[in-house]
């Protein structure tokens, strides 16, 4: 790594982490630009740079857009995604403008790290921002100690589905996301990370019963970041088909009856276990 580069502040164990070699040469070619984690007075050109994001990426309403910067990007959500030690929120900076930015998440400790969003201002695409703030993303959540990184693109999403081909991630299942009252494929992408898995999920092996008797499966590749512990997506039936999913099963008081709502929430009926709408889909930047 080339000295004076760049750094971003690791949430573990508050010491300072090194972003990598990338963004040394991602300042060369641009002058002026550094990646940084996010602060509360970024909030606006955070919200700015999602909705001309989405609305040059998607072909979704206004209503639709909005709604979710209002659910995703509001001042408080913003606040709580800088203040909580999984989540991690970097931006690219020009000479004081945003021009983009990562959402991503620590899901498990030794397991997945999930990249939600990527954004690039449209005007400043296609100059290696996107690039960049992934390759940043991904190495500041193995410091943060996940040991693969995952991530969601719509199928129709061709540009976004290309870029993580492109950093040879592999599609290893595909999934369904309603989005603006229509229902869409999204590809899962996944890729090992260089730290060790030295931690698994304490779930339940085997069938799990719910408290009306009914035997269901957990799915321990299907994981998601919950306020007091993970989320399992849960189905009737060992083969994990679509059609046979359940529910959520929530790692922090071992329930089953938990289901999420049109913009993604996911709450526990017992303990309260939280997971926030986040994504739809990460955007090719």
């Amino acid at each position: 790594m080339a000295p004076n580069g760049p750094s971003v502040w690791s949430r573990t164990g508050n010491r300072q982490s090194s972003i990598g070699t990338g963004v040394y040469a991602f300042e060369r070619r641009n002058s002026g630009m550094k990646l940084r984690e996010a602060t509360r007075d970024d909030g606006e050109a955070i919200r700015r740079i999602a909705r001309d994001s989405m609305e040059a990426s998607y072909s979704l309403s206004p209503r639709a857009i909005e709604s979710a910067i209002t659910e995703w990007y509001d001042t408080d959500g913003i606040a709580t995604k800088i203040d909580e030690p999984d989540a991690l929120l970097l931006v690219a900076e020009d000479e004081g403008e945003i021009r983009g930015f990562s959402e991503s998440d620590l899901v498990t400790d030794g397991g997945n790290g999930d990249l939600l969003w990527l954004h690039v201002d449209p005007a400043y695409r296609g100059e290696g921002i996107g690039t960049e703030l992934f390759e940043a993303t991904r190495e500041a959540l193995f410091d943060m100690g996940a040991s693969q990184l995952r991530a969601k693109v719509i199928e129709d999403n061709a540009e976004g589905n290309d870029f993580y081909e492109d950093f040879d991630f592999e599609m290893v299942d595909t999934d369904e996301v309603e989005i603006d009252d229509e229902t869409y494929v999204e590809n899962i992408y996944m890729k090992a990370g260089t730290a060790a898995a030295d931690s698994e999920p304490d779930i339940a092996e085997g069938p799990v019963t719910t408290p009306d008797g009914q035997e269901m499966y957990v799915n321990e590749e299907e994981v998601e970041r919950g306020s007091k512990g993970p989320f399992f997506t849960s189905y009737t039936q060992p083969d994990f088909g679509e059609e046979h999913k359940y529910g959520y099963f929530c790692a922090n008081c071992e329930t089953l009856d938990n289901a999420m709502d049109t913009m993604g929430r996911v709450k526990c009926n017992d303990c309260g276990n939280l997971r926030k709408a986040t994504r739809w889909d990460a955007t090719y930047g």
